[in-house]
């Protein structure tokens, strides 16, 4: 066998693995954002002063919000399941110690900082769980496409043939999810002038980046017999189509039908799509082509899976939309996102229990065919790791109470009502800092660039596996091409946000 043909080899015919390591798994970015919140909270606390050097910030980041993944998901993998209980334990510790330091000072007693904490105003212009969910599923996204070309990746991590859940078929859905959440149509104000159809004819503007690099990485892979999985997608097409037509498609339906009811067209076309794999040979079409035999005659036939999977992503954006629009209702205070949280946890367990239901009456989760269970499986996931963010964002909240001045980029500003003008200038001195802080952040840095760290990675990705023999490597040496290859990743996107530049030209 060629090299091409072993790698193709090495990632298919995959099975997955089991929905309780993935959300262990899960637990993972939220431990490292709560440890590395009470690290900075614990550095005030002894030197009365946040981090200033943008060298050793950096360098605490990827040490701490992205190192730990990269060993969760190759040599560590054996115990995914101890590594949450390690990190919690961790982070409960640094917690202790924070609390135990403050005792020595004037503090109010527990209950009454518990009180507060309730009352605590929160910035509502800014939804820190939102902005580190899609900058997390980049990050992982770009951790598992090198990765899965080692032999250290366990092989049940990456996608799944036909059925089956692997960490690597919910980054895309997360990734899906995540786009919608900050989408144009969220993001409109409900009440503004401008008519349904205009913010239409922006979003189809909007996309032809996305088309131009599909097409590049048509062209590029084919040009140099690149390897690639051709179950994924088909022989043509690839993520970046499905991600500007899924917005194309989004955009339209939510110029006729009311936004407010996303969820409903969601679930109509979830369920008309599972009625027609079910009922109709478009399921045997899609798995074994044309012939029965896996063909692929013609341009629907090529790309068969790319092409009809876009109805479950369709559903899956419309429903992240209806998320995103609940999520951003006005929420000032932490007792009111201590209910949303609440709701959250009720809608994953809906979700759960309806996952069970479907995969009992209809088939298992299928990321190929992009099915009703895929769909909700996605869905399920995803909130359960946006309601991880959202706790620990309220737990550095509760731990930045304990140590009055304390600031953690990327994380809720508490907004104390001003009794009197020098409490407010003091607020906004802190405010101040807080914004001055947040340019020392891995997560600020990855967000203002998120297409170009994608594109990066996507591309740095092609050079490894040109230049390495990345099946036959050995563990130490695949965690030091792991370990530069996001550093330097991330280290593009730190210096792009320290010189204040965003790549962004359409």
């Amino acid at each position: 066998m060629s090299q091409k043909q072993l790698k193709e080899a090495f990632i298919s015919n995959l099975n997955g693995t089991s929905l309780l390591e993935i959300s262990a798994g899960l637990s993972l970015p939220p431990l490292c954002l709560l440890c590395r919140g009470l690290l900075l909270i614990l550095y005030y606390l002894h030197h009365g002063k946040p981090v200033s050097s943008r060298k050793y910030s950096l360098l605490l980041d990827f040490l701490v919000l992205v190192s730990p993944l990269v060993f969760s998901c190759t040599v560590l993998s054996p115990i995914i399941f101890f590594i949450p209980v390690i990190l919690a334990a961790f982070c409960a510790g640094i917690f202790s110690k924070i609390y135990s330091q403050t005792k020595q000072e004037a503090r109010a007693p527990f209950g009454q900082i518990v009180k507060e904490f309730q009352k605590a105003r929160l910035d509502p212009e800014c939804i820190p769980a939102i902005t580190v969910f899609r900058v997390y599923v980049n990050v992982l996204t770009s951790i598992s496409i090198l990765a899965v070309d080692f032999p250290q990746y366990p092989r049940r991590y990456a996608k799944a043939e036909t059925y089956g859940t692997g960490a690597m078929d919910l980054g895309v859905g997360a990734f899906i999810f995540g786009n919608a959440l900050v989408c144009p149509e969220v993001r409109q104000k409900p009440h503004g002038t401008q008519p349904r159809f205009s913010s239409l004819a922006r979003q189809v503007f909007s996309v032809w980046p996305l088309i131009a690099l599909g097409v590049g990485r048509l062209l590029s892979v084919k040009s140099i017999e690149y390897h690639e999985h051709t179950s994924e997608y088909g022989v043509h097409w690839n993520f970046f189509f499905t991600l500007a037509l899924v917005r194309l498609a989004a955009s339209m339906l939510l110029a006729v039908f009311p936004k407010h009811k996303a969820w409903l067209v969601a679930l109509a076309v979830a369920v008309l799509y599972q009625l027609l794999l079910s009922t109709t040979s478009l399921k045997m079409f899609i798995l074994h082509g044309s012939d029965g035999r896996g063909s692929r005659l013609g341009f629907l036939d090529a790309n068969r899976e790319g092409l009809f999977s876009l109805f479950g992503y369709l559903a899956i954006y419309l429903a992240s939309v209806q998320v995103g629009l609940w999520l951003l209702q006005r929420r000032s205070s932490v007792r009111g996102w201590l209910e949303a949280l609440g709701g959250l946890a009720l809608a994953m367990l809906v979700l759960w229990a309806l996952l069970q239901l479907c995969q009992a009456c209809t088939e298992p989760v299928s990321r190929r065919t992009a099915n009703l269970p895929f769909c909700t499986w996605v869905l399920a996931h995803c909130l359960l790791l946006l309601g991880f963010f959202v706790l620990t964002d309220l737990s550095l909240v509760f731990t930045k109470l304990l140590v009055k001045g304390s600031s953690v980029p990327c994380c809720w500003k508490v907004v104390q009502p001003p009794d009197s003008r020098e409490k407010q200038g003091m607020e906004a001195e802190r405010v101040g800092r807080q914004d001055k802080l947040s340019q020392l952040c891995l997560i600020s840095a990855i967000n203002k660039n998120q297409l170009l760290f994608f594109l990066l990675a996507n591309v740095m990705t092609g050079a490894v596996n040109i230049l390495i023999d990345t099946i036959h490597s050995k563990a130490a040496f695949t965690l030091c091409i792991l370990h530069l290859y996001m550093f330097f990743n991330c280290l593009i996107m730190y210096i792009l946000h320290a010189r204040n530049i965003v790549l962004k030209f359409w």
